[in-house]
């Protein structure tokens, strides 16, 4: 009996995988063993980089509050330590927010702590 290679499925994973790769220069966006490795490099670094993401974001929002803090006399560690005990429930990205943008609303915030 003669080998069945299911040659539907084949090309469907073929296609799957060099529409992925669209975009890619030269011989990355067309040629399937070159696509198939680009591919999975690139998907790699969207899972690692989704992880990334979300520490220098926290990293971004501690930079800020630390330097809004300052103004006020205070450090970050100082910051911190007092919403936390006075039991605000504002994280770190809302009072980011408000040391940017609202700087009225962050001082109110820091008076409340002080």
């Amino acid at each position: 009996m003669p080998r069945s290679v299911n040659a539907v499925a084949s090309r469907a994973r073929r296609k799957k995988v060099l529409k992925l790769a669209k975009g890619n220069f030269g011989s990355r966006g067309n040629v399937w063993t070159v696509a198939k490795n680009t591919v999975e490099k690139g998907l790699t670094y969207a899972y690692r980089d989704r992880k990334n993401k979300k520490r220098q974001f926290r990293s971004l929002w501690i930079q800020r509050i630390n330097a809004a803090a300052r103004t006020y006399g205070m450090t970050y560690s100082e910051f911190m330590g007092k919403v936390n005990a006075k039991g605000i429930a504002l994280n770190r990205k809302v009072l980011a927010d408000l040391a940017m943008n609202h700087p009225k609303a962050f001082e109110k915030v820091v008076k409340t702590v002080k």
